[in-house]
């Protein structure tokens, strides 16, 4: 479908400007639809795509090159994200500022001198826009306890916790296909301009990253979900930390459920795509007061995570958001 999709607008949507609100539709559309091949080699980073794990690094390896993404690297910090879900130091990706942090109060200071609605918007366009790129370059997001990280680089002036023994190999082994997807659109760029691969190939990408920042900052965040700190934190609080939403049939088609199965990934990341609803089902009834599902639509429960979800305090539950 996301080929199709480029295929067809080639060859009948002109190269111009004035078409350029059929662009943006076509870029909804093919990033929408690769979203589904951006959680398909996600799956196979998790060994849950086929018993063969030559074959599934190779499918993997070749999606995620193509979508600028470095497949070993991303692997072994999304697996440090499951083994240490909603944890406030040594989690990864979505965690939290301290009220009690220089980052936390410069946080609420922006917040209070902006105001929630201005704040509220910086925020999703950050995050949905420059998010994505920022974490693999910087690992903003990421938990202070391992520092300024690149998936790209595992060496100095970055941290290289993240990235131990063999795994730093790995990284490079990633760099390589990331390379090669560049030189492509390099050659592409010089040899039909920069007008085609900003719309035949950016334009999707943004919408692919836009929708894998939605789905993994409302996984684990909101006004009524905890982080803990070392002392409070085990994995089996910090998995259920985890919610599902309502994304609506078309999306959980094309993104094989990763929204709305999400706590059962969590509990065994190698359950496949297709086996997640019956997983869902089984923690819903052997589990009810501790499974999540947050019936709010999507795009509301955004905005009240932009608006209220900026720093955690400590509380009775753990550390809650505050602000």
């Amino acid at each position: 479908m996301t080929i199709g999709s480029g295929v067809l607008a080639y060859l009948f949507i002109p190269l111009t400007w004035s078409w350029l609100p059929a662009w943006i539709g076509y870029a909804i559309v093919a990033g929408t639809a690769g979203t589904g091949c951006w959680v398909v080699a996600h799956e196979c980073g998790h060994r849950a795509f086929t018993k063969h794990n030559w074959l599934q690094d190779m499918i993997g390896y070749c999606l995620h090159s193509i979508l600028l993404v470095p497949y070993f690297s991303w692997q072994r910090s999304h697996s440090v994200h499951h083994a240490r879900t909603n944890h406030l130091d040594s989690g990864e990706t979505h965690v939290p500022h301290r009220d009690t942090t220089p980052s936390g109060a410069a946080r609420l200071w922006w917040h209070e001198t902006i105001g929630d609605e201005a704040f509220a918007i910086v925020l999703i366009l950050i995050n949905t826009v420059a998010g994505w790129p920022l974490y693999l370059l910087t690992g903003a997001s990421g938990g202070p306890a391992r520092g300024t990280t690149n998936h790209f680089w595992p060496a100095w002036p970055f941290s290289a916790a993240l990235f131990p023994g063999g795994w730093s190999r790995k990284v490079w082994l990633s760099d390589i296909g990331v390379l090669v997807a560049i030189g492509l659109l390099g050659w592409w760029t010089y040899s039909s301009g920069f007008l085609p691969v900003l719309a035949l190939y950016l334009g999707p990408y943004l919408v692919v990253n836009f929708w894998l920042v939605l789905y993994t900052w409302l996984q684990h965040t909101d006004v009524d979900i905890p982080h803990f700190d070392n002392e409070e934190w085990t994995w089996v609080k910090g998995a259920f930390m985890t919610v599902d939403r309502p994304y609506g049939f078309i999306l959980d088609f094309l993104h094989h459920r990763i929204g709305s199965t999400h706590v059962a990934h969590h509990m065994d990341a190698r359950i496949p795509h297709y086996n997640a609803v019956k997983a869902t089902r089984a923690l819903k009834e052997n589990f009810p007061d501790l499974y999540r599902f947050d019936p709010t639509p999507v795009p509301k429960a955004l905005w009240r995570v932009a608006t209220r979800c900026h720093v955690v305090s400590k509380s009775e539950e753990g550390w809650t958001y505050s602000a």
